[in-house]
C-alpha cells in the first residue's frame, strides 16, 4: 500500500525546513506574488515557479532576468519582455488561477546541453524504509524539466554522475543522498504520519552541490 499522500508542496517545504541540516539543501522556496517574484529575481537571476499541487512537470515555468529584459520558458516556448510588468501580466495568464510557489533556480550540471536530476525511491516495506532505485533523469533537448513524461530519459545512477561529473563523485553523491532521504523521511513521518512512499527529486549543480528539489508522496 503506498500510504498517506500529501500533494501540498508548500506544507512539505515548511515541515523540510525545521531542521537546519536540511534547509541548507532546499532551494530558498516563496508563495508566488508579484513582490516575491521580483525579489528572487534581483537575487538569483533565474526562478522556476510550480503549482503548489501538482506533478509530472506540468505548470513548471523557468522566469529569467538579465538587465532590464525578462524572460519565461514554459515547455519548449520562451517568451521575452521589457520591464517586469508586461512580464508579470503574461505569467497571470499561463498560470492560471492555480496556486504556485517561486523556488530559486538552480544551474544543474548538465549531459551533452541536457539539464540532469536524480529520483530516489524510499518506500516503507514490512515497517521499514527501504531504497527501492535511485536513477538520473537527462531532459529531452531543449526542455529544462527532466520528468519522463515530458520526454525525459531514465539514466543509472553512476554513469548519471560519472557522465555529469566524474567518477571520483560517484559514491559521495550516492552517500549523501541517501543520507539526506533518511533525514528528510524521519521529518515527514513525524509530521504527517501514514506516509509509506517517497520520490525525492534531487538536483546537483555545476558545482557539486545536492540540493532537494520536491519529495513526492505519488511517485511515478
Amino acid at each position: 500500500m503506498p500510504g498517506r499522500q500529501l500533494a501540498n508542496k508548500w506544507l512539505k517545504t515548511e515541515a523540510l525546513l525545521s531542521d537546519a541540516m536540511v534547509a541548507g539543501h532546499i532551494p530558498q522556496t516563496k508563495k508566488f506574488n508579484a513582490d516575491n517574484l521580483r525579489h528572487m529575481l534581483s537575487v538569483y537571476g533565474m526562478v522556476v515557479i510550480k503549482p503548489v499541487v501538482g506533478g509530472g512537470g506540468y505548470g513548471v515555468i523557468k522566469v529569467s532576468k538579465k538587465g532590464d529584459m525578462y524572460s519565461y520558458t514554459y515547455l519548449s516556448h520562451k517568451r521575452s519582455f521589457q520591464g517586469f510588468e508586461r512580464l508579470f501580466h503574461s505569467l497571470a495568464r499561463v498560470k492560471k488561477k492555480r496556486g504556485y510557489i517561486i523556488q530559486q533556480g538552480i544551474h544543474l550540471a548538465t549531459i551533452q546541453g541536457r539539464p540532469i536530476d536524480y529520483r530516489v525511491k524510499y518506500v516503507k516495506t514490512e515497517g521499514r524504509w527501504v531504497f527501492r532505485s535511485m536513477l538520473g533523469r537527462l531532459a529531452r533537448k531543449g526542455l529544462f524539466v527532466t520528468n519522463l513524461c515530458k520526454g525525459g530519459t531514465m539514466i543509472r545512477f553512476a554513469p548519471a554522475v560519472r557522465h555529469s561529473f566524474s567518477k571520483a563523485m560517484v559514491k559521495p553523491k550516492r552517500n549523501e543522498m541517501r543520507i539526506l532521504t533518511r533525514k528528510c523521511t524521519e521529518i515527514l513521518e513525524a509530521r504527517f504520519p501514514g506516509i509509506g512512499e517517497l520520490g525525492f527529486d534531487y538536483g546537483i549543480d555545476r558545482s557539486g552541490k545536492v540540493w532537494i528539489i520536491e519529495v513526492n508522496t505519488r511517485p511515478q
